[in-house]
């Protein structure tokens, strides 16, 4: 078992350098693979309701034989859930169908600026968290103006932001507004899926300078970024190789590197613009 090391959020919850996304782990075999992820370190677990797969999440959990405290199972409300009466009732259809006691980590999955509801859905996150039925509350995909929207009406900081980011998109001015205000980065696609990022020949000499993968030098530079990078395996191999990046370190020539090979967004996910339900 790799130990991956832990950390505090902004709201003195606990949380983790690396987690796993569970996105299209379904069925039984979706619960074996996030049992073995459990069973391989990881702490984090990222689900959401438009992944339909709470269920298997949940049941992973139970299996696991780990405590229940020492697990955070995140899940988000979809778009079309928005509004404080709407998010209570969803979250509540989350935790029934997770059949858990609570959610440890609620986002927003998409602010749908079109549909201007993601302040008050905040706010009815909020009260979930007032209830004890969620323990921290945070956002995803949204931006710095956004982020201050949110933070100026109702004076609650989000403890995480998951947006995409990969060496594709390092997302330079939204990690320095995140680490002013104590907000939490979290990396979804973190190893740029569907892309010939990990051929990249950069990737490659520092991953033999270094003897490992270069999988792991993107991972680990997720970590020196300060960000928690969510990569998804089904496979109990690479889930254990995902997770072994705490053994050796980038230096801030190479971090630099790595992040020059910016080339913008992958999947046309402007949050400006998209609109998820």
């Amino acid at each position: 078992m790799v130990t991956i090391p832990g950390i505090t959020l902004n709201d003195g919850q606990p949380f983790a350098e690396i987690g796993l996304g569970t996105y299209n782990l379904q069925g039984e075999d979706g619960i074996e693979a996030i049992v073995s992820a459990i069973d391989a370190g990881y702490r984090v677990l990222d689900s959401a309701v438009n992944y339909e797969n709470e269920v298997e999440v949940g049941e992973a959990v139970r299996r696991s034989g780990v405590a229940r405290d020492d697990l955070v199972v995140t899940t988000k409300v979809p778009g079309r859930h928005h509004g404080r009466d709407e998010v209570t009732a969803s979250a509540e259809e989350s935790i029934e169908r997770l059949g858990l006691d609570r959610i440890d980590l609620y986002l927003i999955h998409w602010p749908n600026p079109a549909v201007d509801k993601y302040v008050d859905t905040y706010r009815g996150m909020l009260d979930l968290r007032e209830r004890g039925l969620v323990r921290s509350v945070g956002v995803s995909n949204f931006t710095v103006p956004m982020l201050e929207r949110l933070i100026d009406e109702t004076g609650v900081v989000p403890a995480v932001n998951q947006v995409e980011l990969h060496p594709y998109f390092p997302q330079a001015a939204l990690r320095a507004f995140h680490a002013e205000h104590g907000i939490r980065t979290e990396s979804w696609s973190p190893l740029a899926r569907r892309s010939e990022l990990l051929t990249e020949p950069l990737l490659r000499d520092l991953a033999a300078v270094h003897g490992v993968t270069p999988t792991q030098i993107v991972l680990r530079w997720h970590v020196e970024l300060g960000s928690t990078a969510i990569p998804k395996s089904g496979d109990a191999d690479r889930q254990r190789e995902n997770a072994d990046v705490f053994g050796f370190a980038l230096d801030a020539d190479e971090v630099a590197a790595i992040a020059a090979l910016e080339r913008g967004r992958l999947w046309n996910g402007d949050p400006d613009t998209h609109e998820e339900f």
